[in-house]
Order: structure tokens, then sequence, then C-alpha cells
């Protein structure tokens, strides 16, 4: 067998970190208990975490997870036990699932997604369809009830037409007891959909058409805040600054400016906290759109000057996100470099839950990115990661076990803050 890569070796401030949680660490999975309990956590999620060395932040959480394939086998072995007992909760004695997957049928990885969301659901006991709104195939429906498509590993999935599978619904012909999203509604609730009768999770209004990143990331930082003070850390040390500008063109000359003005202060504060902590680098920023995913609509900076001074590749970068939406709203996020590598290439976490529950996740690896980069994008790299690596040695990304529960906890209080997202966009619909 051949040994799998190892992660680069922990620094200094991490071991602090280490030792404070192993300290207080009765007291803080009581406190996660108290924050979790009895409460609807959300169906799944992924957590993105960037770990500099000097601090541990969660850069981004994501409520339509699209990277089960990913997962090595003992997490999807557990994301079988969890899952069932997710839709048992949601849906007492269901059996009939349907998923809802995104339109990216042309996307041969995102459809290994489905494939393995929906063994995993079928696995747990329950019968199970995928489907999807097919509008970028409009004639698709009026042929067939569903299609094959090969999956990246050539593997089948059967994806049906989501308008005939409603008809057969309405007709009494077929049934469903639970909607599983696995499409973010970035372009907004289908009107098919808005009177729907079967229950859906999670919730379509945590779609990235009401959903934003910074009202995540207050929540978040509400919570990194009562967690720091079990550890009696700075909660800087695990969270990130930012600022939001809304209503700009990336394109027009006084927005950009704008943007600029709201990045220096940006900077201005983490130069104080850089100082505080006596750290030497320099800092830097992310400019992303703040709603979307897949990693669109992101860009690094060094100094706020280099808003204005944009090409006009980047500025196509930024103009628009998923499904060629107009950005107009930015979250200026405190960048975190990443000093995880595996085999000298820089990587960064994504961690895997359902309902809180670890299922296991992967390393974002890029061979031609550097440690202030968005690896999300072309070239990036999967490499899996076990949840279990005490009991086995065969699966997935060797890792540090201590700092792995570092990452495993502010997943857990990212998912959290997420469940507040949730209730909060819930009762703003009403």
């Amino acid at each position: 067998m051949n040994p799998k890569p190892p992660l680069t070796a922990i620094p200094q401030t991490i071991g602090v970190v280490i030792e404070r949680i192993r300290v207080h660490q009765e007291e803080i999975h009581r406190w996660l208990d108290s924050h979790e309990r009895s409460r609807e956590l959300p169906l799944y999620s992924s957590v993105d975490i960037r770990d500099s060395g000097f601090k541990l932040a969660v850069v981004d959480t994501n409520l339509f997870p699209a990277g089960f394939n990913n997962l090595c086998e003992h997490g999807l072995e557990d994301s079988v036990k969890f899952m069932r007992e997710a839709i048992l909760k949601r849906a007492p004695g269901g059996k009939d699932i349907l998923i809802i997957a995104e339109e990216h049928t042309r996307n041969t990885w995102y459809l290994e997604n489905v494939r393995i969301l929906q063994q995993i659901i079928s696995q747990a006991g329950f019968n199970v369809k995928a489907t999807t709104f097919l509008t970028d195939q409009p004639t698709f429906c009026e042929d067939d009830a569903c299609v094959d498509l090969k999956t990246a590993t050539n593997e089948t999935v059967r994806i049906y037409c989501f308008k005939r599978i409603l008809a057969a619904y309405q007709e009494g012909k077929e049934h469903y007891d639970m909607i599983i999203m696995n499409n973010d509604l970035t372009t907004g609730i289908p009107e098919i959909l808005q009177n729907s009768r079967i229950p859906i999770y999670p919730s379509m209004q945590a779609g990235w058409h009401a959903r934003l990143k910074s009202h995540h990331f207050s929540h978040t930082a509400n919570l990194i805040r009562e967690f720091a003070g079990l550890l009696d850390l700075d909660p800087w040390l695990f969270s990130c600054l930012f600022e939001v500008v809304d209503g700009v063109n990336i394109n027009v000359k006084s927005d950009q400016d704008k943007l600029a003005e709201a990045a220096t202060e940006l900077f201005k504060g983490i130069a104080v906290k850089y100082k505080e902590h006596n750290i030497p680098e320099k800092p830097y920023i992310v400019m992303k759109a703040d709603s979307g995913t897949y990693g669109m609509g992101v860009l690094p900076f060094e100094d706020p000057s280099d808003i204005v001074n944009l090409n006009r590749k980047d500025r196509n970068k930024l103009y628009k996100g998923k499904s060629a939406q107009v950005i107009s709203r930015y979250l200026l996020q405190e960048g975190v470099p990443t000093m995880c590598t595996i085999a000298h290439e820089v990587c960064e976490v994504c961690i895997y839950q359902i309902e809180n529950n670890l299922v296991g996740g992967f390393y974002r690896s890029h061979a031609t990115k550097g440690d202030r980069d968005n690896l999300n994008t072309q070239g990036v790299i999967f490499k899996k990661m076990c949840p279990h690596l005490k009991k086995y040695g065969d699966c997935g990304v060797h890792h540090d076990i201590n700092v792995f529960d570092i990452y495993r906890l502010l997943a857990r209080v990212a998912a959290i803050a997420a469940r507040r997202e949730i209730t909060y966009l819930e009762a703003r619909k009403k």
C-alpha cells in the first residue's frame, strides 16, 4: 500500500489552541450541545476552512453541498446512517424521496455527486429519484420522462423531468414524502415549487436568491465570540474581519472607488490585529459576491488600489456569478493564507456534515495557485479525508488529529450559524 501524502507540520500558535481546547473540552461540548439540542440543524452542509498557522477561520458555508463524490468510503458509510436519521426526523415513516438537482447536466462530476447522494439515500432504506427543472433543455420534457446520463466515472445516473414528476404527483400516480434540494436556487424559487405540498429540505428560503454570506458571518461571529470566550482567546483567531458594499457596478469608476474605500478601512482593521498578535506577514483581502457559490466572483487583493486598477478580464470575473447573475453586492473579507500543503501543493479544508454529524470531507488542492489564492478554480483537485483516522489508515489524506478536531468544531459552529440564518430567512418570508 502506498503511504498517503502527509500535511505540513503544525505551528506553535495552533499548538496553544489545541491545548486550550483539551483543557476546556467538556465545557466546549456542553456549549455546542446547548446550541444543537432540540433544534433543526441544516440537513447537510459543507464548510470551507482556511488555516494560516496563526489563525483558523471558516471562509464559506454551503447549504446545498455538491461534492459527495469526494467523500471517502468510510465517510459514505457514516452518511447512510446519518441521512436515514435526518430524513425520518423530518418525514416520520416516510419512504419516497425526491432529489431536486442543479441543471448541470453537462458537468459530469456534478452528476457523479448526484449519483452518490442518491446511493446514500437508497442505502438508507428509501425509494429515491433525482430530478431537475431542465429549463436549459426545454424540449426534453415533451419527449421523455427521464434521461440516463453518464457521470465522470462512467456510471449512469437517471434524471427525471420535474414537470412530469409534478404532474404524476398531482394526479395521484406517484407519492413523495420529502424533497431534498441539491439546487441552490441562485435564480430564485421556481413557480412550480412555490406552493409545494411536499416538505422541502434544506429550506428554499435559504437559496442564494435570498441568502447573504455577510449575514452568515455575522451569525458566525456572534457564536465565535462565545466559543473563544470559553478558551480565553481572541475571537479573531477563529474568524475573519469583513465589510460589505452594496449597489455597485465593478465596471464603473466611482463604484470602484467606493469599493477601494471600504477595502482601505478593512486593511486598517486587519493591520491592527496583525500588530496585536505580532504577525509579520502583509495582510490581504478577498473580494467576492455576497451571495453565490462555485468559487465564482472571487478575487484576492494585496492593496486597495488594486481594485481601481483591475483589468477587463478580472472585472469580468467579478461582474457576474453563477447562472450569469450580475453582482452588485460584494463581501470584502479578510484573507487567510493557507499553510496546508499536500505533496507541495497548497490546499484548504472542506468539511461535510449531515445535521452536524461529520461525514468527512476533502482537501481542495491546486498545483498552480499560491497560499493566498482562491483554490476553487479550474485545475482544482479534491483529495479525500477520512473521518476515522484512528480506526482506518487506508482512506484519504493523513492529517493531524488534533488540528482536525479544531476544523470539526468550527464546522459545527458554522452550521449552527446557518440554522440561525434559515430561521431569519423563513421568518422574513412570512
